[in-house]
């Protein structure tokens, strides 16, 4: 158990290590200028519905940490952010919890906090239906994510080998569990062949997370003492073109997108691409370990900021982002082109506004 518990430290500490806010697959996206937005920063409504979930803000805080005594009081911080700015948060795989029930109280410790909010859990995909409901259980989760981080466990000394129960093992769950599933990358992006295989087995929530944030490759690289596999760091699509790629397969699943998402702009360029929701990680995680007062403040201006762009785009409601025009450019749009993805159908979308 005491590997399990630093490799937890060392998750969140790399991840602080690592953290970069160097170019970002959001610069390939321009908003068109309109200059009559003929909406008030009044009218402008953020809330997000999705499976029964009621957000606020159209973005909360993804999964981080947990799973040892000083993940713990990362999970503490978190939380608090979470109750202070009325925002959803997802702890970290529960499955250290699962295995040594002594780190169970580094999880608690979010639903203790603040014990009104939207709580979600979180497991790999190797995991059962029996285990999903413990992780629910444990922390009176309003709903569980399952993870899907191949890239990661190939890399990681200790990942596992086996996948080939990862659809069963998903389908049971979503077959199973009363309470909303969303299925998520961790860093490495989704093509339209996922998203679609994803729907075809009920997942009404699917997460992309793309390449841009927390590079798990590079950490679990980091970790390893024998020889590097360096070429899977860049393995993976970025946050936009999963978002690009989503939008040519999804029916009626809502998509999420995370992956390197920092800053109010490219919140609203991820909901304008087609995602409901946001999911912050490394961000919010870096605002937390240092200062946790400060972090709310910053929260709550990015809510007001994400209210003052989306008046410029005539966009009352995050559905009606989806019909602000935009221009992508960039590898973005080299890879638009390889996948035969009409980018000019983003152009002019705002008549019907």
């Amino acid at each position: 158990m005491p590997k399990t518990n630093n490799r937890k430290n060392e998750h969140v500490s790399l991840s602080e290590k690592f953290y970069d806010q160097g170019h970002s697959s959001f610069n390939d996206i321009k908003f068109v200028h309109h200059s009559f937005p003929r909406r008030d920063v009044l009218d402008i409504n953020l809330s997000v519905s999705l499976d029964n979930l009621q957000f606020s803000s159209p973005f909360f805080i993804n999964a981080m940490s947990g799973g040892s005594e000083w993940t713990g009081k990362v999970n503490e911080k978190l939380a608090t952010i979470a109750r202070e700015t009325d925002l959803a948060m997802a702890t970290g795989s529960v499955s250290a919890a699962l295995k040594d029930p002594s780190q169970a109280g580094s999880f608690k410790i979010v639903r203790q906090t603040n014990p009104h909010g939207l709580v979600f859990a979180n497991l790999g995909a190797g995991h059962g239906l029996e285990n999903a409901k413990r992780a629910v259980d444990l922390l009176g989760a309003d709903a569980l994510q399952i993870h899907l981080n191949a890239p990661q466990e190939i890399v990681m000394p200790e990942g596992d080998r086996e996948f080939s129960n990862w659809i069963e093992n998903l389908q049971s769950i979503v077959n199973g569990l009363p309470l909303p599933v969303i299925v998520k990358e961790v860093g490495f992006g989704m093509s339209r062949e996922t998203v679609a295989l994803l729907e075809s087995i009920g997942v009404k929530l699917i997460d992309i997370s793309g390449k841009g944030g927390t590079n798990f490759a590079r950490i679990e690289n980091y970790r390893r003492k024998d020889f590097k596999l360096d070429d899977f760091e860049e393995w993976g699509q970025s946050t936009v073109v999963s978002l690009l790629e989503a939008q040519e397969s999804v029916k009626s699943a809502s998509i999420i997108a995370s992956g390197g998402i920092r800053r109010p702009m490219e919140i609203v360029k991820s909901l304008a691409l087609g995602a409901s929701i946001n999911g912050l990680s490394s961000q919010i995680m870096h605002m937390a370990l240092d200062d946790v007062d400060e972090a709310i403040l910053t929260i709550n201006h990015w809510k007001e900021e994400i209210k003052r762009i989306m008046t410029l785009l005539g966009a009352e409601s995050i559905d009606d982002l989806r019909k602000t025009d935009i221009i992508i450019s960039g590898a973005t749009a080299d890879w638009c082109e390889a996948r035969n993805i009409d980018k000019s159908r983003y152009a002019f979308r705002s008549k019907t506004l």
